[in-house]
Order: structure tokens, then sequence, then C-alpha cells
């Protein structure tokens, strides 16, 4: 099985479970990848969910209760696998049919949805895992091609104008609508696509990482096609 990655010093590549939770982020590294080639046809899982919502979270009891082939099956296994061993873990994992994301349109000249390249904050020392198993993967960049969007000076005066309010709590308007964690690609970069079946865990922005978040954002949806992804 050729390793896609390896040559990647974003990426740290491991080859089980018990070494995507225990490894450490280190230096540049601050994507860990469990590398595997999953078996099983997970098309039919998404073709026999149902779409409520533009994103659908998908419980256990309704994948049980897919009729499903032989192929089918095994794909599912894998799913319930990831699953419980995530839950296992302390996370809190869903899994999601998704259509498409809402698109953050409000502002002509910051987006600040998950189309745009963005890194995830929280308050405790967790990380985000997620794995695609049908449909478009995200895709990452290290933080040497990019540049925090609210420090390019075009878009730092016109956030200003819209804060309209003393400089001194500028930083925390910024911080309060999320606008500090999106970044614009530096030019001729060449984003790394996380690809299919691959578990993944990312760093996030916390008090105690050790290493910058990873830069990531969600993929430009096929029309058509439906994502199958599981994320905590």
């Amino acid at each position: 099985m050729k390793n896609t990655f390896s040559d990647n010093n974003q990426i740290s590549v491991v080859s089980s479970f018990s070494e995507l939770v225990n490894s450490n982020f280190h230096g540049e590294s601050n994507a860990i990848c469990w590398y595997r080639t999953l078996v099983g046809d997970f098309e039919e899982i998404v073709s026999k969910l149902e779409l409520k919502e533009n994103i659908t979270e998908i419980s256990v009891e309704d994948l049980l209760a897919l009729q499903l082939s032989e192929n089918g099956n095994l794909a599912r296994e894998i799913i319930l696998s990831d699953i419980q061993r995530l839950t296992d873990l302390g996370a809190s994992p869903s899994l999601n049919l998704i259509k498409n994301y809402e698109r953050d349109d409000e502002l002509d000249f910051i987006s600040t949805d998950v189309y745009s390249f963005h890194v995830d904050r929280s308050p405790i020392p967790i990380d985000t895992f997620l794995c695609t198993y049908h449909g478009s993967a995200s895709d990452i960049l290290p933080h040497n091609q990019v540049e925090q969007k609210i420090l390019i000076p075009e878009i730092r005066e016109k956030l200003k104008k819209l804060h309209d309010g003393p400089e001194a709590e500028f930083e925390n308007f910024l911080e309060e609508y999320f606008f500090d964690l999106h970044y614009q690609p530096k030019p001729n970069t060449k984003p790394v696509n996380l690809g299919l079946g691959h578990l993944w865990r990312l760093a996030v922005d916390h008090p105690a990482q050790q290493v910058l978040p990873c830069v990531h954002r969600a993929p430009a949806e096929k029309d058509g096609e439906y994502r199958l992804l599981l994320i905590c």
C-alpha cells in the first residue's frame, strides 16, 4: 500500500488506531494520519441513507437498519468500528451525510464558512478527528503557505470599519465573530487532499497545544454526490 503522504513534513503517518491517538504532534507536524485502504461498498450505504437536511446526522440505529449486500455490510462494520473506537476514547463522533454546508456570503471581502481555510479552536485540550468514507475529502495546508486573513491590510481595514468601536476592543471583536480563525492561501500553493478512508487527527488551537493548529477546509461538493463524513 503506497503511502502518498510520507514526504510531507506536516503529516505524521501511522499504521494503527493506537498509534493515531498516542502519537504526539511535533515540529511542523500538526496532522496525524492512520493510513489505510478500506474494503466495502460505502457508495451503497450512501445510496440507502435518507438525506433529511443538507447535513443529516446518521445514528448507529440508522446504519443498522439498512439492508445491505455483503460489500455494503463490510463498509458498515468499518464505520461502526470507527465510531466505537472514538466513543471508547471519550469522544463524541458524528456521522454526517452531507449535501452541502451553509455558505457565508454576508460579507463580500471575507468568508468564515467551512469552505474557507480555517483552524478549529477549543478551550480544552482536544483534537479534531475525521474520516471521509465517500465523496470529496477535505484539504489541509501548512502555516507557511497561508496568511491569516485579519492580517491582510485591506481586509483588516474593512473589519475595523465593520467593528466601528474602540480600538482596544477590536481584537476581541475578531475572536468573537471567528474572523481570526480564517486563512488565505498564498499564491501557487497546492493543498493536500486528505483522501478517502484514512482516519485523521488534526491539531486544534487551545492553550496547551504545542504546535500550530492545522489549517483545513471542507471541499466543494460535486453535483449529485453526497459526502459521508465521520467527525468529532
